[in-house]
């Protein structure tokens, strides 16, 4: 039976369902055919659910805190002889001191090599916990650490300061912290009084459309505001659009901003700072209101009020493809899975890697302990920030900036559909993070699978003059696995893969699809965005997304060679017709301080991380390359006021420094709201040092100038908003790792019968239903199996 057909029969038995089926039932329904049951008892196995058991070497010290040990945190740092006279954050207010989260610290880099490269003590386990201080006399946002865990008499609540060089340590000022469900609270008496006292106003320029206030019945319109929302903490504001409302907000603005001062703590004091409309700007309601009577705020467009158009469904006014109707093709792991998994300990091993997974509230997944063949590679890979910097002639264009380590980014892991998210059969596990007291479980947050790459890792031909073409070929198959998540910010879908390549190489590649965060459409501002829609504009922006490599090839003293190709003129005695000419050559150097820099114009620069005293069979020292893929960036605007100090990490392609356990961090959460004085200045990560023979730490920038155009709509593809970079063995082995495997196919012609061999080497497809024809069965020759 033919793989579509089966796939089909499982389609069928949803379609016959008279109810929307539960969650989870399609792939039921699919392992039922394929998976370890089996369609039917003639029918072999195709892909399994299951997946191979491993025992982690050594315990994750890297996971989160567990459930239990939050909640003791919890009543910790409720307990009134803690002194922190904690309110309960759902009655909050804002003068009222309460916890915005809990989450795991990060484990010092110190105190883990020596229990997982020796006998050294089991690391200790502390959270840390921000805690908003409305009733402060001078109100701020304060991080603690709580330790050591579980909770006991020796447990302490620290103020977190040691991972923070602004100078202020794990304080913001209460102008530049988070702005959550009480701030926005505080904000809205003054938006609904402004907004209801201009309904008629609004409803005649946008279609009937009002705001009374966000609970009133008659409000039909829906408002958003960005960051940052402040400069240096000393202020604060707000600068609201207001959309159309519905599941394709982001795609239906309306040219309508209210600008309000909200700083501090007594909401009475709030103000509005004036309005923005038909590209002009109205400090008073007077000022509006005397424009709009003189017809000065007609709108050229209307905007869209159905907006089923940006809407990820099937639209079948596009026309009809023959054969779609058939399923796609998809990986499957046929043969049954090849790596092995230690769940409790979220430990992998695959192919002779080896690696830890964790997860963060903050950053999503990271992993520790990157092995290849028994060596380590890299002692923590891990995504730091997720940067937006957007431009534009209004408000919120021309002042957002985003970093979505600001909004929780980990906690936006959602639920990944098997077969089209990830492939059928693939490994699953959940992620679980802490509101308040409670844990919360994100289901199928991460996927792990083995992928055909669809190309060969290596082959070459031979060739000669026979029937055949060649004397011998051999093909090696190319595969990799992938761990993957996606995480929905907003209005995007960042997806984060990592795969782990069969010949030792590591590739990390982010991809953005969702909504774009667009503007209303005016024709003389096409310099930053098309026209996508009736009435709505593409707004130009970056995404940035920064990436931490703390390598250890071999061992934790490392180094940076920097390997330039210069074009010189030289001569060479038996070219003597030549005199002098021009060719290539390498010119290598050690990078010897901390720095942010640049890929090489033409990347006429090799740049490898080695380790000055290990060196393979031919005496070269041992390395991993970093290799440039697709859409290496960094921000564009380097002076924006509203990315001026805080995003430092975003405004170069590579950075260099010193590993400290006091900088594991590239970036704050709370750093958005502080582009002058910032709590987290990575550029005083550059302090001189020597990074030459050294532990050295990578920070690496992904991301894409999204050019926006019509074909964003409904959302943004995942085809060309990619991003990539691989970190390829240098000179680590003494050959390629590819002679290892057997997953080969290795092809001789006899040069005198011109009999064709072919060595499997034992390696051939399941059958599952399938059929299947090697070579020799076309060629007529002798094939030997």
């Amino acid at each position: 039976m033919l793989l579509s057909t089966l796939i089909c029969l499982a389609c069928s038995s949803l379609a016959l369902s008279s109810t929307l089926p539960p969650l989870g039932y399609e792939r039921k329904v699919f392992r039922d055919i394929f998976g370890k049951r089996g369609y039917n008892s003639s029918t072999p196995q195709c892909i399994s659910d299951e997946t191979p058991l491993t025992t982690a070497p050594k315990p994750n010290v890297w996971a989160g805190i567990t459930s239990e040990d939050n909640l003791a945190v919890w009543n910790l740092l409720h307990d009134p002889a803690s002194g922190l006279n904690l309110t309960d954050p759902t009655e909050a207010v804002l003068t009222d001191n309460y916890v915005f989260w809990i989450d795991a610290l990060h484990t010092n880099k110190s105190d883990v090599i020596p229990f997982i490269d020796g006998d050294g003590p089991l690391p200790p386990k502390y959270a840390r916990a921000i805690i908003f201080q409305g009733g402060k006399a001078d109100p701020d946002s304060q991080e603690y650490m709580i330790g050591p865990l579980p909770v006991s008499a020796e447990t302490k609540i620290e103020k977190l300061d040691y991972i923070y060089n602004g100078g202020k340590g794990g304080t913001v000022p209460y102008n530049a912290r988070y702005f959550d469900g009480p701030r926005s609270a505080a904000t809205e008496p003054l938006i609904a009084a402004t907004m209801s006292n201009i309904s008629d106003i609004t409803a005649a320029l946008f279609q009937g459309l009002v705001y009374f206030g966000s609970t009133d019945d008659r409000t039909t319109l829906t408002l958003t505001s960005g960051t940052p929302l402040s400069f240096d903490g000393t202020q604060a504001w707000r600068n609201i659009m207001f959309r159309v409302p519905g599941p394709a907000s982001y795609m239906t603005p309306l040219d309508f901003f209210l600008l309000i001062d909200c700083t501090g703590t007594d909401a009475s004091l709030y103000t509005v700072k004036g309005f923005v409309t038909n590209e002009k700007f109205f400090p008073t309601v007077a000022e509006l209101r005397t424009a709009f009577e003189a017809g000065e705020l007609a709108m050229e467009y209307d905007q869209t009020l159905d907006a089923d158009w940006a809407l990820v469904n099937y639209k079948p006014e596009l026309g009809v493809r023959e054969l779609e109707e058939r399923m796609a093709p998809s990986t499957l792991e046929i043969g049954g899975k090849r790596y092995k998994v230690d769940k409790e300990q979220k430990y992998v091993e695959y192919m002779n890697w080896s690696f830890y997974i964790s997860f963060s509230r903050t950053l999503g997944i990271m992993l520790y302990d990157i092995k290849f063949k028994g060596e380590r590679i890299l002692y923590e890979l891990s995504m730091q920030e997720a940067t937006a910097q957007y431009g534009g002639n209004q408000p919120k264009a021309a002042n957002t900036v985003y970093h979505d380590t600001y909004y929780s980014l980990g906690t936006d892991a959602g639920t990944l559909i098997e077969g089209f998210d990830c492939p059928w059969g693939a490994t699953f596990w959940n992620v679980s993070y802490y509101s308040y007291n409670q844990t919360t479980v994100n289901e199928d947050s991460i996927c792990i699978f083995e992928a055909d790459m669809n190309f060969p890792l290596s082959r070459h031909r031979t060739a000669a003059g026979n029937p055949y073409g060649f004397r011998n070929l051999g093909t090696v198959k190319g595969a990799a696995l992938i761990v993957r998540n996606i995480a929905t910010i907003g209005n995007y879908d960042y997806m984060f893969d990592y795969s782990f390549h069969i010949d030792g190489s590591l590739e990390i590649a982010v991809r953005a699809s969702g909504y774009l965060q667009s503007s209303f459409y005016y024709p003389d501002q096409g310099k930053w965005g098309p026209r996508i829609q009736q009435a709505t504009q593409g707004s130009l922006h970056d995404h940035i997304l920064t990436f931490k490599g703390d390598f250890d090839i071999v061992t934790a003293k490392n180094s940076l060679e920097v390997s330039e190709l210069k074009a010189v003129n030289q001569s060479q005695p038996w070219f003597p017709e030549l005199g002098t000419f021009e060719q290539i050559e390498l010119d290598k150097s050690i990078m010897k301080e901390e720095k942010q820099f640049n890929w090489a114009p033409n990347n006429a620069a090799m740049y490898s991380i080695i380790n000055p005293n290990a060196t393979n069979a031919w005496g070269e020292n041992r390395g991993y390359r970093i290799v440039p893929g697709r859409s290496n960036i960094h921000l564009s605007t380097l002076n924006s006021p509203f990315s001026l100090k805080n995003s430092e990490f975003a405004k170069s392609h590579l950075a260099l420094t010193r590993q400290h356990d006091t900088e594991p961090f590239a970036n704050s959460v709370q750093n958005i709201n502080l582009p002058m004085a910032p709590q987290q200045d990575f550029l005083k990560f550059f302090d001189g040092e020597s990074v030459e023979n050294e532990d050295i730490v990578l920070w690496f920038n992904l991301g894409m100038h999204h050019f926006t155009r019509s074909e964003d709509v409904p959302v943004t593809l995942y085809t060309e908003a990619y991003s990539s970079i691989v970190f390829a063995p240098q000179n680590f082995f003494d050959r390629a790792q590819d002679g290892d495997l057997l997953n080969r196919r290795w092809m001789t012609v006899n040069t005198t019968t011109f009999e064709l061999s072919v060595e499997t080497y034992g390696v051939a497809l399941p059958g599952c239903g399938l059929s299947f024809e090697e070579p020799g069965d076309h060629v007529g020759g002798i094939v030997e199996y």
